[in-house]
């Protein structure tokens, strides 16, 4: 799994996490260890997902662009879904790629 923003790779990982929600497309979840976290910041706005629990959310900025709010984690996600802390998801069309890698 890589993701591209800006035309650099800002996490690559082989441990993702493929999370899948009724009908919507797959959402990948990313260890935050395989993360370039330097391109994140934080930001104060928040969502609440009744089968996941409460989403932060990051701002990408690489090369002097940025993609707001383009990044989100579930802290202290439900029992349910308790595999998905310390990861990060990436809306698709915020980047310029997320690519499963064989």
């Amino acid at each position: 799994m890589r993701v591209v923003f800006n035309g650099e790779t800002i996490a690559q990982s082989v441990d993702a996490i493929t999370l899948r929600e009724g009908d919507y497309s797959p959402m990948f979840y990313i260890p935050r260890g395989d993360v370039r976290t330097e391109v994140l910041q934080s930001t104060n706005h928040s969502t609440h997902c009744p089968f996941k629990g409460d989403a932060s959310y990051w701002t990408v900025t690489v090369g002097g662009k940025t993609s707001d709010n383009a990044v989100w984690s579930y802290e202290l996600p439900f029992d349910e879904v308790a595999e998905i802390k310390d990861h990060m998801a990436f809306y698709p069309n915020r980047m310029d790629e997320i690519a499963v890698e064989a």
